[in-house]
């Protein structure tokens, strides 16, 4: 798999979507949007949202998570699988957000928010509480929140 390492998002999804011998109408279709948007997607003219990601995973049979940080290698830099940058842990970043009261009431961070954002805690280790910061508004701006 070290090879899919170094091949971009679109070719992945060519390559993919050839080995499951479907067209790039059959996957617009599937994910519903427009066969163009899919050779540009495949020609790396465009660049997905996180919907149009996890369609294309789910189509493709593609797991979610390698799928979204091939479309989004700077995200990768927020999130690692160890705590080897900061010495600290995705707990103590976490919790230092969890419990910063003033911080949520500045963003305006419900509850709902706070149950994603737990999730997303448990992707990997996110430095900082600014960090958290900015995948939720990351987030709330693919939503058009």
């Amino acid at each position: 798999m070290a090879k899919a390492k170094t091949r971009s998002f679109g070719q992945v999804i060519r390559d993919r979507r050839r080995q499951l011998d479907l067209t790039q109408e059959e996957v617009a279709r599937r994910i519903n949007t427009s066969t163009p948007y899919i050779g540009h997607l495949e020609s790396g003219k465009r660049h997905p949202s996180e919907k149009i990601v996890t369609k294309l995973a789910d189509v493709l049979g593609l797991d979610r998570r390698e799928t979204f940080f091939l479309a989004n290698p700077g995200a990768k830099e927020l999130l690692s699988t160890s705590s080897q940058r900061t010495g600290g842990s995705t707990a103590s970043a976490w919790e230092e957000f969890r419990k910063d009261e003033r911080l949520r009431r500045i963003h305006s961070i419900t509850d709902e928010e706070m149950d994603m954002l737990s999730h997303v805690a448990l992707m990997g280790d996110v430095r900082s509480s600014r960090d958290f910061v900015y995948i939720l508004n990351t987030i709330r701006q693919a939503l058009g929140r």
